[in-house]
Formats: C-alpha cells, sequence, structure tokens
C-alpha cells in the first residue's frame, strides 16, 4: 500500500446548497421527478453533477413512488405528423375535473403540435360548441390560423357549427378513431402534466381560482419548464431556436406589408 494512500483523509462532503436547492424545487412542483428538477437547476446556472445531485437527492428520501398501473392489449396507432413549422397542426381535447364543493367543471386544451406550447386552458362549468368556436376565433386573431386541428370524436367537436367554421377558415378538422386516444398524444401528454401540476396538486373552491391557477402554470409550462421531446428546453424558447426560413420568410413579408400600409396612409 503507497503512504498516499494509507494517510489519506477524505474531505467532508458539503452539500447543503444541494440540498437547499432540490428541496425548494420540490415544494414548488412536488409532482415533478429527478430528472425535471435537475435541468431546472442546469438551466438556472448551477454546476453540479448530475450523479452528485442524484446522490443527495437518494439521501433525502425526494424520490416519486411510481404507480403500477395494468397494461392495456396491443392496440393500432395511426403515426402522428411531426410539424415542420408552427401553426401547422393543433390539438385540442378537455380534463374533467371538481371543485370543493363537488360541482364538476371542464377544462378546454389546445397545444402547438410543432413546440408543444400550450396556447389555451378554457375553465369552465359548461364547454358547448359554440364556446370552442369562440376559443379558436379568439387563438386566430391572437397568433394565426392552422392548417389542421387534431381532436377525438366528442360531441362539441362534431357538431355542425364546428364543420360550418372550419369550413369558412379552410382548415382541416383531423379526428381520431373512436377509443384511440395515443392518436391524439401530444394533448393527452399535455392534460397528464395539467393534471398532475394544477388539478391533483390544490384544492379549489371557485373556478376563479382555477383559473388564476392554471395561468401561472401555464406560463412556466411555456417559458421556464424544461421539455424532455424538445431538448430540455421550454416550448416557447424552442420554437424561437427552430423557426424554420418558411416561417421566418413569412413573419419578414407581414412585417413589410404592415410598414407599407402604415407608409401609404
Amino acid at each position: 500500500m503507497s503512504k498516499s494512500v494509507f494517510y489519506y483523509k477524505p474531505l467532508p462532503k458539503n452539500d447543503l446548497a444541494i440540498e437547499e436547492a432540490l428541496q425548494e424545487k420540490v415544494k414548488q412542483h412536488p409532482e415533478e421527478g429527478f430528472w425535471m428538477a435537475y435541468h431546472r437547476l442546469r438551466r438556472e446556472g448551477k454546476p453540479w453533477n448530475h450523479k452528485r445531485v442524484y446522490r443527495v437527492y437518494k439521501g433525502l428520501g425526494l424520490s416519486i413512488r411510481r404507480k403500477v398501473k395494468k397494461r392495456l392489449p396491443a392496440r393500432v396507432k395511426e403515426p402522428l405528423e411531426v410539424p415542420e413549422t408552427l401553426n401547422h397542426t393543433w390539438s385540442m381535447d378537455f380534463v374533467h375535473d371538481v371543485l370543493e364543493n363537488k360541482r364538476k367543471f371542464r377544462a378546454f386544451t389546445i397545444v402547438d403540435d410543432f413546440n408543444r406550447e400550450a396556447l389555451q386552458v378554457e375553465i369552465d362549468y359548461s364547454l358547448c360548441s359554440k364556446r370552442v368556436v369562440y376559443v379558436l376565433n379568439h387563438l386566430i386573431n391572437r397568433r394565426t390560423k392552422p392548417k389542421k386541428i387534431r381532436m377525438d370524436n366528442g360531441p362539441e367537436f362534431i357538431a355542425k357549427i364546428a364543420a360550418q367554421w372550419a369550413e369558412m377558415h379552410q382548415i382541416e378538422f383531423k379526428y381520431i378513431q373512436p377509443g384511440k386516444p395515443t392518436q391524439n398524444a401530444y394533448v393527452e401528454r399535455f392534460n397528464g402534466t395539467y393534471r398532475r401540476g394544477v388539478l391533483n396538486k390544490y384544492i379549489f373552491d371557485n373556478l376563479d381560482q382555477v383559473r388564476e391557477q392554471t395561468q401561472i402554470w401555464m406560463d412556466d409550462y411555456n417559458h421556464h419548464r424544461p421539455h424532455n421531446a424538445l431538448g430540455k428546453v421550454p416550448p416557447v424558447e424552442y420554437a424561437k431556436k427552430n423557426l424554420s426560413k418558411a416561417s421566418l420568410a413569412e413573419i419578414n413579408q407581414k412585417n413589410n406589408n404592415i410598414v407599407l400600409t402604415n407608409s401609404s396612409n
């Protein structure tokens, strides 16, 4: 045995800063696991190695217990089209929950398939087809109209007013097969994250509380929360980095048209 090995004394480990950072992340986002907390810390500029952070994470007993679920029989899946630009394909669906007084309410969710951005979460006791059309009109005025919208066969989506609206705006409605929610996987994945981050996390007395907390959560989801499918960056940041040349040309053309209009006036 060498003298250096015999006389070596390991330095005391000071992981207090990591412990405090992890405890803060778990307090803010108890539904998220280790990797999401680690990537949040990396985005904040923390230089700690993931193995060291994981050791502290396990030592604090912060691991989330996995729920064992029964496997469903194999189903025929329709491949999802991955858009190349923003506003090419949207996906929309409904989420249900109850208030503390047991009154049921619904959340109408819409996401952009390109960067998984949460475009709108409309919350109310009842959301009929007219309300769906109103929300879509609001989004089109705020952004631009998509080429396609993917959805299930719910009564709000197959109503006559919805079909007329799609025909008027020349937007293709893509209906998934009945009983095949995986064919609308982007919004279904978002709904699960939204449920864990808001609906299952708090007990609400009224709809105003739901709307307020949803807006806070959406801001974090779109601008700060690392997304696994986007290379650990938030949706808005991913869209800025990956705008195609066609999208940039379209934006420049719109800006030039605005300048020409203002000059002529």
